[in-house]
This record gives C-alpha cells, structure tokens and sequence, in this order.
C-alpha cells in the first residue's frame, strides 16, 4: 500500500493520525485492549502484533501506537493491519517515549484491562491474554500484573529483564505480590489505572511502571508477579546499546525524582544516590551519574511532591524490602555487579535510532 493512502486521517487522539485498521475499538463492552509502541523493527513488531491478534477466550482490541517508524517501515506494518476491524494503527507526531505513547494508546480504548506487550515479544500462548484477565477478575485487589519474560527461542528465563529483588529470581515460575511490573508484558486493570492516573511523561524513559504502581499502592491496590503467565522476549544483539548512553543518566534521573516526588527525604535519598555514585564509578559512568543526579533533583523541584502514607510503606517493607536483605548483601547484589548492557536494549531500541539524549524507552529495575 503506497504510504499516502493512509497518511490523511486526523485521529482524536491529540497530535495522532489514524493509518490502518478501525478507527478505533467497537462502542461496545470488551474484556482487554492489548497495546504496542511500534518505532521501526518491523519484523519484530509485525511478529508482535500477529501474537496479539492470535489471543482467543476473550473479547479484545489491539492498538498499536507508531512513534516516528520510516515511512517503508510504517507501511509494512500498516498492511498487516489493513481492513482489520479488531486492531487499529495511529502514528503519533512525534517520539512521546513509552510513558506518552502508553497513555495514548491506553486512552484511545475502554477494555476493562490494558494489556501490554514489547515490539520485540510475542505471548507464550493464545490464551496469555485471557489468562491475564481472569488472573485481575479473580483478586479485585490487584491494579496490576506483570508476567514472567522468557528468552525468545529456548524458553529459559529473561533474567535481563528480571525487575525484582535479586534473591526472588530461584522463584521466577511463581506467583508473589510485587512493588513493580516489567514493561515488556504486563496487564493493568483500567479502573486502577482511572484511579492512579497514567505514566508520568517526564520520565519518557525508565521507572515509569514503577511510578504509577507507587500511586496504585497508595491507594490501597496492590501488585503481584504471575510466573505462570508469560511472554517471550527478543534479544537483538545488533540493537544492543552500551550503558555508556544515556540509559544510565535516564535510569538515576528518574529514580531521584521517583523518590523525591513520593516524600522520600534527603535523608533517606542518601543512601541510595551512594550507591549509583559507586556503582557508576564501578562501571565507568561517574559523568552520567552526576549528571542524572543533578536532573533528577531539578525535575523533583517541579513536581506535585505526594508522600506515601504509611500503609503503602509497609506494603512496599513487606513485598519488596524484605527480599533484598541488609546493607552488605544489597552492596554485593545489586551495586557491585558489573552493568550489564542487555537489560534496556530492546525497549531503547524500539524507541531510538541512536542514543542521543532525547530518546528513551522502559527498564527493569
């Protein structure tokens, strides 16, 4: 299909074009949007979007948010979705990062759950989906799920990908309330995310699920791990991106702010801004630390600061604090240890030709 068929529509959505597909979902009730980023990668994210439109056992629409894909690339995309009535493709004006073009997607739908999936992942089965919507239908309590990421290929554990405490890897095949989810295949319930409010976009990179699961937890959700429903994760090894780019900055940059905008007090930042200085110097990356320290403190001085209530904080004591030991063992597991350049790789690359500083994508933690 030549690319001015379908450049012309102007979508609701503000700064989107409508491409291919519907419109947008149908009027009525359905269980699940399921949502992509498309920037480039075309085979990956065509194997994607297939993977999606295979789910079965409920009623579901997929949307795919294109942020800046070479016009060859869009089209390729674009013809795989073409005259379909149960997915639709926007490209948005520009890259808004995974926060802004997660929001857009999210909005563009009313399925009761958002179900969200990588560009380079595609659903273990064809009933990942479903199994995620009963999994939210069957404990009211929870805003939120994230699955377990497999390697593409062979089926063994992401552990790039891995966004817990170090010490639950042994227990990646299970089920365990949470503090976060990982990006690349999640399920977020629709009237939590109502509640909690979408991604923050000024982070556009990094933290940005930890974020919002913060806001969810202060409002009395809660989140869980399922390790029996699962994605397989793509790893690209001619999109690898070395941690001497701007991940680092982004990934200190937004953990500052995270922090400070959740009431944490210098205080209790301090420990925490030790450990990236170390860790960045461990790695070569004193320069980028700073520099994401010194950003992240002035982007907090603009935000709405919202102090966790207590209830929250003993949630995030028992979930999350409790698994990653003292001092010295957090040191060895999680400071020490060389950076490694694969946890940010796939999601960056769907979101930046290069890495200059004004492109991004989401994280691990």
């Amino acid at each position: 299909m030549p690319i001015e068929a379908f450049r012309v529509n102007i979508h609701p959505i503000a700064g989107a074009r409508h491409v291919a597909g519907a419109p947008g979902p149908p009027p009525g009730a359905y269980d699940a949007d399921i949502i992509l980023l498309a920037l480039d990668r075309p085979d990956e994210t065509c194997a994607a979007i297939r993977s999606a439109l295979s789910q079965t056992g409920i009623g579901r629409h997929v949307i795919v948010v294109d942020q800046g894909s070479r016009p060859e690339h869009l089209a390729r995309i674009a013809d795989l979705v073409h005259g379909r009535t149960d997915c639709t493709l926007i490209r948005l004006d520009g890259n808004r990062g995974v926060a802004g073009g997660r929001n857009r997607a999210t909005a563009l739908g009313h399925g009761r759950v958002v179900i969200a999936l990588d560009n380079d992942a595609e659903f273990a089965a064809t009933t990942t989906a479903a199994d995620a919507v009963a999994a939210l239908d069957g404990t009211p309590e929870l805003a939120a799920i994230g699955f377990r990421i497999l390697a593409f290929g062979h089926g063994a554990d992401d552990h790039s990908s891995w966004g817990y405490p170090p010490r639950l890897r042994p227990r990646a095949g299970e089920i365990f309330d949470a503090t976060t989810f990982v990006g690349a295949g999640h399920a977020i319930r629709r009237v939590a995310w109502d509640a909690a409010g979408p991604y923050d976009e000024a982070l556009f990179f990094c933290w940005e699920e930890y974020d919002f699961c913060l806001r969810a937890i202060a409002l009395g959700w809660m989140i869980r791990y399922r390790g029996d429903i699962a994605v397989l994760h793509k790893v690209s090894p001619q999109q690898r991106v070395t941690w001497s780019s701007t991940r680092w900055f982004y990934y200190v940059r937004n953990r500052v702010y995270i922090e400070r905008k959740h009431g944490g007090g210098w205080l209790a930042v301090t420990p925490r801004l030790a450990g990236y200085a170390l860790r960045g110097l461990r790695n070569g990356l004193s320069r980028q630390t700073l520099h994401g320290i010194t950003a992240g403190i002035r982007l907090a001085r603009r935000a709405e600061i919202a102090p966790l209530p207590a209830s929250a904080r003993a949630y995030l004591a028992r979930t999350d604090g409790a698994h990653r030991g003292g001092l010295l063992g957090r040191l060895r597991d999680e400071v020490l240890p060389a950076l490694s350049a694969a946890p940010f790789q796939a999601r960056w690359a769907s979101l930046s030709r290069s890495s200059s500083p004004n492109t991004g994508g989401s994280s691990t933690r």
